[in-house]
């Protein structure tokens, strides 16, 4: 690593590892977590981390979206927001990645601490500490470089959109909007110290099933019920295990149908009802028999449920790749980096393989290998979610010298 030059400002010594304003990192991600920002909304949190970057001396032309939101499932309000900075060493161009929006459950958040803890003090809401604990770590790194004016590598700070649906924006992503990073590190769910080095792969479907509506009390013989379909398709899938955890000849995966909507009056039977369901598997073909044995579930069922004329329902199901699965190999470049770097805040690194989707699924699809670490986050997706101060300060730190390349400090 390139030594650093004598610019650093006389406050930091050349022998003192860096470390971050705590206090200043803190007020913004209390700031960060209260500001709504689901899916697709995630505007005013944008701005919010343009104007600390502007105040803090970054240029306007070093500021960058692309348009990620204009080919995303989910309508969105901006793309993928980036800082890039030319670096004042010679090295390569390093990432620091985090997502914007949270779940739809952390509108209303109001953060508020508790000793080392920080919760929301709206009991219906939950944190947003996923992941704008995350934006703020990168938005500390980059103020103390503005601010600070530390020698650092070229650098590309990134904050992605409409990661909670399917990781939409880095799968989206113009990848030239990242100016070919050479090491890469993805802030997200967890412990500081564990670095997430592979994650699954995840299928979506929608599922429409149609039947005959019909008076439920004056001619049900008459009428086929979506949802008589759907509770058959389901109860199949539970009692063969293709539904939950799923184990098969030495094989794993996980399946979920989490949505269901039909119907409108108990009088009638029901014409049609839509399903939403997932697949997942480390194993790319094991998902694909989990994706198989789904649809063959509900195409059983669409032919058992008939009326008095014989006739039976029928089954729509779509589907895509959300993201494939992925896995680094501890040799990988920015996993040592990444270990150096929480060796020498004093911590013993952990590796970690994921069951749910992060944005470096898609970074590492992009040809763009990414570990991931965690920045004090627990019960994410939950009212009770909360962030662990110390760990978020941890996290910080790691940041700032994954920033500079100052791990091995």
């Amino acid at each position: 690593m390139p030594k650093r030059k004598s610019s650093i400002p006389p406050t930091t010594s050349i022998d003192e590892p860096l470390e971050p304003n705590l206090s200043r990192a803190f007020d913004l991600v209390m700031q960060l977590m209260a500001i709504p920002g689901k899916t697709g909304q995630e505007q005013e949190v944008a701005d919010c981390i343009i104007k600390h970057l502007r105040d803090a001396g970054a240029p306007a032309s070093a500021i960058k979206t692309d348009n990620a939101h204009r080919r995303t499932p989910v309508p969105g309000q901006l793309g993928n927001l980036a800082l890039r900075l030319p670096g004042t060493t010679r090295a390569p161009r390093r990432l620091l990645s985090a997502h914007l929006d949270t779940v739809p459950i952390c509108v209303g958040s109001q953060p508020s601490r508790k000793g080392n803890l920080v919760c929301s003090a709206n009991p219906k809401s939950g944190l947003g500490a996923d992941n704008r604990a995350g934006c703020a770590v990168l938005l500390t790194a980059a103020i103390e470089i503005l601010t600070r004016k530390l020698p650092h590598p070229p650098l590309t700070f990134c904050w992605f959109v409409q990661e909670e649906t399917g990781l939409n924006g880095s799968r989206h992503l113009t990848k030239s909007l990242l100016a070919n990073p050479q090491l890469a590190f993805n802030f997200d769910g967890g412990a500081p110290t564990k670095l997430t080095i592979g994650a699954t792969g995840g299928y979506r479907m929608l599922i429409e099933i149609e039947g005959i509506a019909s008076h439920a009390g004056g001619a049900p013989e008459a009428g086929v019920s979506a949802i008589a379909i759907a509770s058959l398709a389901i109860a199949d899938l539970q009692r063969n295990g293709w539904h939950g955890d799923i184990h098969k000849d030495g094989k794993h995966g996980t399946s979920n149908v989490g949505y269901i909507f039909g119907g409108e009056a108990t009088n009638v039977v029901t014409d049609h009802v839509t399903l939403k369901a997932e697949a997942r598997s480390h194993d790319s073909k094991f998902r694909k028999r989990i994706v198989r044995e789904m649809e063959q579930a509900f195409q059983r069922a669409a032919k058992e449920v008939r009326n008095v004329d014989g006739v039976c329902g029928k089954v729509k199901i779509t589907g895509h790749l959300d993201y494939e699965s992925f896995r680094l190999t501890p040799t990988e470049p920015c996993v040592q980096v990444a270990e150096q770097a929480v060796r020498s805040i004093g911590q013993q690194p952990q590796h970690a393989i994921a069951n749910g989707g992060v944005d470096a699924n898609w970074l590492t699809a992009h040809g763009i290998p990414a570990v991931t670490l965690g920045c004090g986050q627990k019960n994410q997706h939950m009212v009770s979610e909360l962030l662990n101060v110390e760990e978020f300060e941890s996290a910080c730190r790691i940041g700032l010298r994954l920033a500079t390349a100052t791990e091995t400090s």
